[in-house]
């Protein structure tokens, strides 16, 4: 796959172009007015699933690839370089043609989210945040915000915003929490209901490109292209928010 003078496409310009074409391939499916809200999200699933595995095996045909549609294999487990690829986050927000849903992109390599990009087309239009191409963070408010789970915020997400006095911000997919972060329209986000690896990977990698601080709930690294790919929590917050954080979950 070649950019715009002939030249072959980065990694991470890669990441940002697939999430971006999926993204509007989704738009497009929406659109169609074919599929109620329930099947929609599986057709926009399969859409998009369907061509971002046949882009990153032609573009990239010796790195592993890990999809939540995809049936997985032991096969990236010996790869250095792995694709880790949601793509639909937040696929009932899609359904429901909310604006926070998003198409992950990442590249795992030796089990860091090193390059990605989060495609957010809900919004008006549309954006892609990219390890490429970080910006600057806005500075927080006095009043810290959380973002949490719109259906089933975590209690210990509850109980640390309670003790640092922050405000709790319902919000759909993982990934567009995490961009909420980066874009400066909320400050934590810290969850521990369980996830899997394509739902963080990169998220957390654009968080990490733009200075934010990522790790587990105890403070340790995120970890992906694992055996197991269940992910039972994550923060992403400013770096100068991330140990009075950390603090108020230990007690």
């Amino acid at each position: 796959m070649s950019g715009e003078h002939g030249s072959v496409l980065t990694d991470a310009e890669l990441a940002a172009h697939l999430a971006e074409t999926a993204g509007k391939l989704l738009l497009d499916v929406r659109a169609s007015g074919i599929f109620g809200p329930k099947a929609l999200g599986k057709a926009g699933d399969q859409t998009a699933n369907q061509f971002l595995c046949h882009a990153i095996r032609e573009a990239r045909p010796d790195d592993g690839l890990l999809s939540e549609e995809a049936k997985d294999t032991d096969e990236r487990l010996s790869k250095s370089r792995v694709w880790i690829i949601d793509p639909v986050d937040g696929t009932r927000e899609y359904g429901e043609a909310r604006a926070d849903w998003a198409v992950h992109v990442a590249l795992a390599i030796d089990g860091v989210p090193a390059i990605g990009a989060v495609a957010l087309p809900g919004l008006d239009g549309g954006l892609v945040l990219r390890t490429d191409q970080p910006g600057v963070v806005p500075p927080a408010p006095a009043k810290l915000r959380m973002v949490v789970s719109r259906t089933r915020p975590a209690p210990q997400a509850i109980k640390v915003a309670e003790k640092i006095g922050a405000e709790l911000v319902p919000m759909g997919s993982a990934g567009a929490k995490a961009m909420a972060i980066v874009l400066g329209q909320a400050d934590i986000y810290l969850h521990a209901g369980g996830q899997y690896e394509w739902d963080s990977c990169a998220p957390a990698a654009v968080a990490a490109a733009y200075g934010l601080h990522i790790s587990r709930i105890d403070g340790t690294p995120l970890v992906y292209n694992q055996a197991d790919v269940y992910m039972p929590d994550l923060l992403i917050c400013r770096k100068e928010h991330a140990d009075s954080t950390l603090d108020a979950l230990k007690d």
